[in-house]
């Protein structure tokens, strides 16, 4: 853990000592009373803590000091065909880790449909992925994250111009993510399943106003071909200079 984060309804509430947190602070930092370390509210201000007592109760007090705002979520929305679920929980830890605000999975043509059905959706663990990465880039803020039926349905929600709308492809592409130049446009990514789109979806992109880019001649992976859109996306907006 880069950063202890707390919800803020357990502001001034003690950390029981199996807490992951506590047992981060004390068995992993070796922390003592006295001790500092990075600390955040979700959805709230960064800065440090302080921990005050380790208590026989068996609970860890502290207290924090939180001066600084988060940065702000890159403007950067990516939309996915349903991946493997295995693949769902490592998808969005590093989607929120690169500071993407808002990420959605959808159903399409050739996905798997069973894939839809993942209890990481219902059972916390989709939340505790985009925790997870919030955590590793020391962010308080996490991408909001939405399911779709279908791309028909994502793309009435989409947003249009002036986004800029690409969809990361190497079946006939109009030319190269690689090849954009810079810019400062909100973008949104829409990303294929494993199979990739169907002539209809790819019709329906066209028809809304994605331009089909190429990211090289290699058939990437689903989780692979996410973060190498996002951080193409990234270094055309400007943020890895």
């Amino acid at each position: 853990m880069n950063l202890i984060l707390f919800e803020p309804q357990e502001l001034g509430q003690p950390l029981p000592l199996r807490d992951d947190r506590a047992i981060h602070l004390l068995k992993v930092l070796h922390k003592k009373p006295g001790d500092s370390f990075d600390a955040g509210v979700l959805g709230g201000k960064l800065g440090t803590g302080t921990i005050e007592s380790i208590g026989v109760d068996g609970t860890l007090a502290y207290v924090l000091d939180l001066p600084a705002e988060p940065l702000p979520r890159l403007p950067i929305r990516l939309a996915v065909g349903f991946p493997r679920p295995i693949q769902i929980r490592r998808l969005l830890r590093d989607l929120s880790n690169l500071g993407l605000c808002a990420v959605d999975l959808m159903g399409t043509d050739l996905g798997e449909k069973s894939y839809r059905d993942t209890k990481l959706l219902t059972d916390g663990g989709a939340r505790a992925a985009l925790i997870e990465g919030a955590v590793q880039a020391r962010d308080t803020t996490l991408p909001a994250l939405a399911t779709y039926p279908s791309l028909d349905t994502w793309l009435e929600k989409a947003p249009g111009a002036p986004a800029l709308l690409i969809a990361p492809d190497n079946v006939r592409p109009a030319g190269a993510m690689a090849n954009l130049p810079p810019h400062k446009r909100p973008t949104v990514l829409a990303i294929g399943p494993e199979r990739g789109w169907s002539d209809r979806e790819r019709d329906l992109l066209e028809g809304a106003g994605f331009v089909r880019l190429s990211m090289g001649k290699r058939a990437l992976r689903t989780e692979t071909a996410c973060v190498a859109a996002a951080i193409l996306a990234m270094e055309k907006f400007g943020e890895l200079g």
